[in-house]
């Protein structure tokens, strides 16, 4: 145990190879990500190359470098380039997606009421659009295992769902989903997955030609902490005909017989700056470096940091770890005590308790839980009452002692004394 706990105790990667201020105790790696002053340095060499000459990069060296870009990616990601489209983040590939999916009056899109708030109101839009209609399932939280996410989701399918959209990594709870049991038993159902994959790429090992999902939108700027503008949207080979990009441009009569109707309307959707995109192999192979092992050895250690602090903030807080170590990936949300409050309460506590972090130069979010919008939307009613999360996220630029600090904080915030010893948090290798 205690060995386990010194592997945790430095950081894999110096504060100082980031862009991030050296002052803020940075635990919120899971909302925009942050990137190494080295890759950012690519990103700026790939911007003074096009700067230089922007006919020539645009016009005639682009199309071989997203090429050569989405080969990198593709071999990163488990799936064939021709099958990925290079986009600016995962909340355009969803949009993609359910912009360019037609359904008839009476089908059903699914959802969960984990699901990313930006989401919900994608898919309720693209169900709007054709008089369609959106279920939520209801996955438990705390929750004990896959088996009661599993088991939500596909009672909540009936004759008329069209198209499951589900989180690999859900925001407020960062709960890992079983999608490689959902995505082969929604098909045998006749219900094509969208996945939103915003926290997948670089959190969890990905084999997206293996998992079979028809649509998978995944993020660079986070886990695989390349620029932000980094995102691609996977589409299965079977599925592109039926895709549009949100802008139509020249691709769409393209004569060219040599790439096929979903490279030349993807590839060129007007003038932007690629660089994001093009940093993307520097960031696969830069990252790799920092431990031995490369990505497979960052994803166990965030993956052992997340959950020893997950383990740490429980017992400093008198509460349990909300989900098995099997749903969780680099992140985990712990419920504070004496919850739950009428939603002005939440607010105010939240606000409290946040504005005393910042003030201790901690970024760290709070959430509650469940998750205000659903209220909004009507999904739930307006007297529900909200428990408050904090999400701490892992990256290798963060330790184990980061998190005491952050315990010991919440401990005497929340009005509890942190036992005086104990053994150490338990951590528990990914496979």
């Amino acid at each position: 145990m205690a060995e386990k706990e010194s592997t945790l105790s430095k950081a894999p990667s110096p504060a100082a190879d980031w862009a991030l201020d050296p002052t803020v105790t940075f635990l919120n790696h899971g909302s925009f990500g942050a990137c190494p002053k080295a890759i950012l340095d690519v990103q700026r060499r790939w911007q003074d190359r096009l700067e230089a000459q922007p006919v020539r990069f645009l016009g005639r060296e682009l199309e071989d470098l997203l090429d050569w870009s989405r080969s990198e990616i593709g071999a990163y990601v488990g799936a064939d380039a021709d099958d990925l489209a290079l986009i600016p983040n995962a909340t355009a590939g969803i949009n993609t997606v359910l912009r360019s999916l037609r359904f008839d009056k009476g089908d059903e899109l699914l959802a969960t009421d984990h699901a990313y708030n930006a989401t919900l109101n994608a898919v309720r839009y693209g169900a709007a659009k054709d008089g369609a209609k959106v279920v939520l399932a209801r996955i438990p939280f705390p929750i004990s295992s896959p088996d009661e996410a599993f088991e939500a989701i596909m009672a909540a399918v009936t004759p008329r769902t069209k198209l499951a959209v589900l989180d690999h990594v859900t925001s407020v709870t960062a709960l890992i989903v079983p999608l490689e049991r959902l995505v082969p038993a929604l098909a045998e159902r006749g219900v094509d997955v969208l996945v939103d994959g915003a926290h997948g790429p670089g959190m969890l090992r990905l084999r997206l030609g293996e998992l079979g999902a028809a649509y998978y939108a995944g993020n660079g700027h986070k886990w695989m902490c390349a620029p932000k503008g980094s995102a691609f949207l996977h589409v299965r080979r079977d599925r592109q005909a039926l895709i549009k990009p949100l802008s139509i441009s020249h691709g769409a009569n393209d004569t060219r017989m040599d790439r096929s109707r979903f490279r030349l309307e993807f590839d060129w959707q007007g003038t932007l700056d690629p660089s994001a995109w093009l940093t993307w192999p520097a960031a696969i192979d830069g990252l790799a470096e920092i431990l031995p092992g490369g990505w497979a050895s960052i994803i166990s250690f965030d993956h052992r940091l997340a959950v020893a602090a997950g383990e740490m903030l429980a017992e400093a807080l008198h509460t349990d770890v909300q989900a098995p170590t099997e749903m969780i990936g680099s992140m985990a949300s712990i419920r504070l005590p004496g919850g739950p409050w009428p939603r002005a309460e939440a607010t105010r506590r939240m606000a409290v308790i946040e504005e005393a972090l910042r003030g201790r130069r901690f970024e760290v979010p709070l959430m509650m839980w469940p998750c205000p919008w659903l209220v909004d939307s009507g999904d739930l009613p307006p007297a529900t009452e909200f428990d408050l999360l904090i999400r701490v996220s892992a990256q290798v630029y963060n330790y184990l002692g980061q998190y005491e600090r952050l315990a010991s904080i919440l401990a005497g915030f929340a009005g509890v004394n942190r036992p005086q010893a104990g053994p150490a948090p338990s951590t528990v290798e990914t496979t």
